[in-house]
């Protein structure tokens, strides 16, 4: 028995229009059923999932204290293909005054934003396991400022993400330079799972924002 992946996210919201139009207009989900102005059911464009997310009105529910004061979800994570797509996603998120952070993660390039209900989320592009390099896999541990603009001279506009070019050409391991250790010919095989494992440890943020903080990327990284 093997679970395969997440499947699809649901979320309960104050106005189910209001949330609807977010989703429709800004990330480009379609509204796949509706259900008497009480929930929707929306796939992200280009999916052939049944549904990618859920929405659920709950009238006047207050805002969520998760990671403050109660225990629960810190975000999703949406994936785009391409550079050039998280590009255009960060100036609709601007132009909605929804973008809250931005971070070079080494292997994953992160924007985070807040949906109507202050509900936060990320939409990230993975880098390719044949692109990944010593640079990248040391970003994991020490991130910054995101530059797209950098990061499409880099890796191009139009590279399809980690994720999606290991669909379509599922290369398990890739050969990458390890650091000098008495041999230059010294070599390490770095599996793409590992070689995308978290951004950061939670004790690494705890140690830099403090141990009783609650730990968020969107503040590592805030833009003004």
């Amino acid at each position: 028995m093997t679970v395969r992946r997440l499947n699809h996210a649901v979320l309960y919201v104050r106005d189910l229009s209001r949330s609807i139009d977010f989703y429709r207009d800004i990330l480009n989900f379609d509204v796949v059923m509706e259900m008497g102005g009480r929930a929707a059911f929306l796939r992200a464009d280009g999916s052939v999932n049944d549904h990618d997310l859920g929405l659920i009105s709950v009238d006047r529910a207050g805002a969520s204290d998760a990671g403050l004061s109660t225990v629960g979800l810190y975000h999703l994570a949406w994936e785009v293909d391409k550079l050039r797509d998280l590009q255009e996603l960060e100036r609709r998120l601007a132009a909605a005054s929804a973008l809250v952070g931005a971070s070079d993660h080494g292997t994953t390039k992160s924007l985070y934003a807040h949906d109507p209900d202050g509900l936060e989320f990320e939409i990230v592009w993975v880098v390719p396991a044949d692109l990944l390099d010593e640079a990248a896999l040391a970003g994991r541990v020490r991130r910054g400022p995101l530059d797209i603009a950098h990061e499409m001279t880099r890796y191009g506009a139009d590279t399809l993400g980690g994720c999606e070019s290991a669909r379509r050409s599922p290369a398990a391991k890739q050969t990458l330079p390890n650091k000098p250790s008495g041999s230059a010919n010294s070599r390490q095989h770095i599996d793409t799972a590992d070689a995308h494992g978290p951004h950061v440890t939670n004790e690494i943020i705890r140690a830099v924002r403090g141990a009783d903080q609650p730990v968020m990327d969107s503040d590592m990284t805030r833009k003004a």
